[in-house]
């Protein structure tokens, strides 16, 4: 059990890396800055030409490992280097996610000092303690909000605020029947975990092409853990996708889903998804700007059809899988 005095907990930052540059060496100084220091920042760099004496400056505690590309797998290098740590907490980030102020960890860590009761006291029956969260249950991770960076577009800045509202939330168990997949939604740019239940529920699935994240928090919702959504800590983090981007990444999700339909064949995602259309075409019609609704109906269709073909891949010939394919290593080891 973790100690009641956030100043006391050790915390790791676990990043895997390639080819990181101005960006990476801006988020080591933001994290040096925290107003709760990491030990240590733990990186796996997918490239030989990496310099450590280049970022050490930026934060003493660097302590990197290298492999190659082919080396490199979503869950089991992240897995590897949380077996390498003894912190009491990890805190799984990107090299382009950098933090917005000086309080991201200590706002992800405060989340672990709630109802901290062990874990073999979760019921199969929860019932609901005077914070209206439910007794007997601990946060297994927390994940931070997503703010969108300056050169952002104007479509992504609405679609990006349906995953990461202002509002803070602890998902458990006993939401799944009214927020399905949303349950158990968490993302790797920026998520912090209890190492004790992490090792205990096994980590992150080996070779899995994309949603290491998902498909863990998943295991940790059914095993009675919580997951902690925490508006207040925010990293500046997003992406301006093509359409032709967006097909490539929304086919390698649905490829995630397919191998794993323990984990997404009772909660399906379309739904989520036609949910974030409606709720943006309101938001931009509302804002005066409707001529941006032709654009996100084009990448929406994008990531739909993307998303129907990487269901199906296993009936798509092995090229062209590779080719609708981000992550095209993957398919060298399958």
């Amino acid at each position: 059990m973790l100690t009641e005095d956030i100043s006391k907990l050790k915390i790791d930052v676990l990043i895997p890396t390639h080819q990181p540059g101005g960006i990476f060496s801006e988020l080591l100084k933001r994290l040096n800055a925290q107003s709760i220091r990491p030990a240590h920042v733990r990186v796996i760099n997918t490239e030989e030409s990496f310099w450590e004496s280049r970022f050490k400056q930026d934060f003493p505690g660097l302590v990197v490992t290298h492999i190659t590309k082919q080396e490199f797998d979503h869950g089991g290098t992240r897995n590897r280097m949380a077996q390498e740590s003894d912190a009491d907490l990890l805190l799984f980030m990107t090299q382009d996610a950098l933090p917005a102020d000086r309080r991201l960890i200590e706002n992800l860590a405060s989340q672990f000092l709630r109802q901290n009761v062990d874990s073999s006291a979760v019921k199969e029956e929860q019932s609901e303690g005077d914070d209206g969260l439910p007794d007997g249950f601990r946060v297994a991770v927390a994940y931070a909000r997503q703010l969108p960076r300056l050169d952002c577009s104007t479509l992504e800045k609405y679609t990006r605020s349906f995953n990461y509202p202002r509002e803070s939330r602890v998902k458990t168990r006993a939401d799944l029947d009214t927020l399905g997949i949303k349950t158990f939604f968490c993302s790797n740019v920026c998520a912090m975990y209890d190492r004790e239940i992490y090792l205990k529920c096994g980590g992150f699935p080996l070779h899995t092409i994309f949603n290491e994240d998902m498909i863990f928090a998943r295991k940790l919702i059914d095993a009675g853990f919580g997951i902690a959504y925490t508006a207040d800590a925010r990293v500046v983090h997003s992406h301006n996708y093509t359409g032709r981007q967006q097909f490539h990444r929304n086919f390698d999700l649905a490829v995630s889903q397919a191998q794993h339909p323990e984990v997404f064949a009772d909660v399906p995602s379309e739904g989520e998804g036609f949910r974030m259309i409606r709720q943006v075409t309101g938001q931009l019609c509302r804002a005066g700007r409707p001529w941006l609704v032709f654009p996100l109906i084009w990448q929406s269709g994008c990531k739909y059809l993307g998303y129907l073909l990487g269901k199906r891949y296993r009936r798509i010939p092995k090229k062209l899988v590779r080719k609708f394919s981000q992550n095209k290593s993957f398919w060298e080891m399958e």
